[in-house]
């Protein structure tokens, strides 16, 4: 199979139902987005020696698959889905975090280890695939829970970071005015 199929020459890319877009589309900057994410996901995943966290972010690089292919259907005819369910185990992956982490008096600047900047940098990649989203859902019918499964997630990675920086006995970065 050739990975090249010269089709995008001209700028414009297929969606899942083979409607031809702008790769400037906003659905594409959308899913695009999401799959920036997900490979930044598995540059993290990969820094990390906790094997039951890297299970857990590998169910999240399923489920951003899941929620691409979602923003790649206009049609919603997708067999792909995020569920309410997803976004409790996020809920909650967040919670048990927080119950070892000192509270947070100030607001810190990303750093602190390799591990917590590249969970920083999934944060504000998240962030910005959020962001996409919501412009596709101004124009475009798109199921609400993937604008949800977003934001819920890069909360996530934002107790994350600060969960790999106190792991590794490192210190945080606190912004102080």
């Amino acid at each position: 199979m050739k990975i090249y199929t010269k089709t995008g020459d001209k700028g414009q890319t297929s969606l899942f139902n083979g409607e031809r877009k702008p790769k400037d589309d906003p659905r594409i900057e959308a899913y695009g987005n999401v799959d920036e994410l997900n490979s930044f996901l598995g540059l993290l995943i990969s820094k990390l020696n906790d094997a039951a966290l890297q299970e857990v972010l590998l169910d999240m690089q399923k489920n951003l698959f899941n929620l691409g292919a979602m923003l790649a259907n206009p049609t919603n005819t997708s067999k792909a889905v995020i569920k309410e369910e997803d976004i409790e185990a996020l809920e909650k992956g967040i919670d048990n975090m927080n119950e070892n982490l000192p509270d947070l008096k100030t607001f810190v600047l990303p750093g602190g280890n390799e591990s917590a900047s590249l969970a920083h940098v999934c944060r504000t990649v998240c962030r910005r695939a959020e962001r996409r989203t919501i412009t596709l859902a101004n124009d475009s019918d798109i199921d609400q829970i993937t604008i949800k499964y977003l934001n819920r997630l890069s909360d996530y990675f934002f107790v994350l970071s600060r969960k790999l920086v106190y792991d590794a006995g490192d210190t945080e970065i606190q912004w102080l005015p």
